[in-house]
């Protein structure tokens, strides 16, 4: 093989080797799997987390090398005992470093609209939940923390829509108005 061809295909033990260097060395994202539920009135279910203030969708953290959306599902049967088929993704949300906490990447999937049957055997099956409810839209901005409210209103009008929202702390990047607020 020529001297010129390119390393990977002269060497790929090396060619592996200098990609697994590099990816040593780059960053790493936490990465967040929430999912929108919803009743048949519109209302968005919300969970109570026992571990921080406020209330927030049904989700949490991605494990090692795991889809978001199947770390959405998890989480979701983890919770709350539902095993949903998770539908597309609504809202994907750059959160910048607060606290002690890296950026990270949180992701909304729809959950679509809970049947009679699904309601009746909704519980919480994680002790980290103290309780779940039913939020009307509008009842939204004193539940959530702001940049949540933010992140879920973009899922809300991403359903009315048809394309995924890309937002950077909440903030629609392709709709200007989300920062007006």
């Amino acid at each position: 093989m020529s001297s010129d061809a390119p390393l990977y295909e002269r060497d790929p033990e090396a060619w592996n080797a200098y990609l697994a260097e590099g990816n040593a060395r780059q960053a790493r994202k936490r990465v967040g799997a929430d999912v929108l539920i919803r009743d048949e009135r519109g209302r968005v279910l919300l969970v109570d987390p026992a571990y921080k203030p406020d209330w927030d969708l049904p989700g949490g953290m991605a494990e090692n090398n795991e889809p978001p959306a199947t770390a959405a599902r998890r989480e979701v049967k983890e919770e709350l005992g539902l095993d949903l088929e998770i539908g597309s993704a609504l809202v994907v949300d750059w959160v910048p470093p607060h606290g002690p906490w890296d950026d990270s990447l949180m992701f909304i999937f729809d959950g679509g609209v809970l049947e009679a049957g699904q309601l009746a055997e909704l519980h919480i099956v994680d002790s980290e939940l103290q309780d779940f409810r039913f939020a009307a839209p509008e009842e939204l901005a004193g539940l959530l923390r702001p940049y949540v409210r933010r992140r879920v209103q973009a899922a809300l009008d991403t359903l009315r829509g048809s394309f995924t929202t890309y937002c950077e702390n909440g903030y629609s990047v392709t709709n200007p108005r989300s920062r007006q607020e």
